[in-house]
């Protein structure tokens, strides 16, 4: 069975449903006591915070990509960042190593095109509506993106910074996300991204109007088949 890097703590909640869904899929393929092979890198979400509010990319970049190697020391043969803003550094990390990195855009990508969905709206933090990096990502597997208003944006960012990254789930957040979506599907969205790895936590399908791609479990998925051989490589 390989062994997984997996750099997490941004925020520990939504790490925690990676840990999760990768070990319940290599119990189940294996039985008996078997578990996945990790090696876990958590930062300290506050510092890398601290990096996103002054913008200090480069810093965030040594972060994550000495906790890859942290990682690739401790045996991994494959490594992921368990969330979605920090691939906007997913270069820097990828240089830095010398086993594959496993990419959270090519995972949900993968996911539309396993549904025949072209044109996915996003919700995620403002880097993540606002920039290309993770847009570009999904086109290239021929995916398109469509963000929410100005307006939209900022709430949306605004409730994971103050609420899902601290653990906090709120009903009336849950009722501000559906109206969010209900204005993508209204931009031609066919599907919803949940482009931020603890949205899930706060939005299930159900609550959805528009069918959902949660990214975390989606990303997590890919790696428990990696785990188990079943994929060589995912990027």
């Amino acid at each position: 069975m390989e062994t997984l890097g997996l750099i997490g703590g941004m925020s520990w909640h939504s790490t925690a449903t990676y840990y999760r869904i990768i070990n319940e899929m290599v119990s189940a393929a294996r039985g008996g006591h078997a578990s996945a092979r990790i090696a876990l890198q958590s930062l300290d979400f506050a510092e890398v915070r601290d990096c996103q509010v002054r913008g200090d990319w480069d810093r965030a970049g040594e972060l994550l990509a000495e906790a890859g190697q942290r990682c690739v020391a401790g045996g991994a043969s494959a490594v992921a960042i368990c969330t979605n803003l920090m691939h906007k550094v997913a270069p820097q990390v990828e240089a830095a190593l010398d086993v594959p990195l496993l990419h959270i855009g090519d995972a949900v990508a993968a996911e539309a095109g396993r549904q025949g969905w072209r044109t996915l709206g996003i919700l995620g933090t403002r880097w993540v509506m606002e920039e290309t990096f993770y847009a570009d990502r999904l086109a290239r597997h021929g995916v398109a993106a469509v963000a929410p208003d100005a307006a939209d944006r900022e709430i949306v960012d605004a409730i994971v910074f103050d609420e899902l990254t601290r653990g906090i789930i709120s009903d009336a957040s849950r009722a501000t996300y559906v109206e969010v979506i209900r204005r993508l599907a209204d931009q031609g969205a066919e599907a919803v991204v949940l482009a931020c790895t603890e949205i899930g936590l706060l939005v299930s399908p159900e609550d959805s109007p528009l069918p959902v791609i949660d990214s975390a479990e989606v990303h997590a998925r890919e790696l428990g088949r990696v785990a188990l051989g079943q994929l060589s490589d995912a990027r």
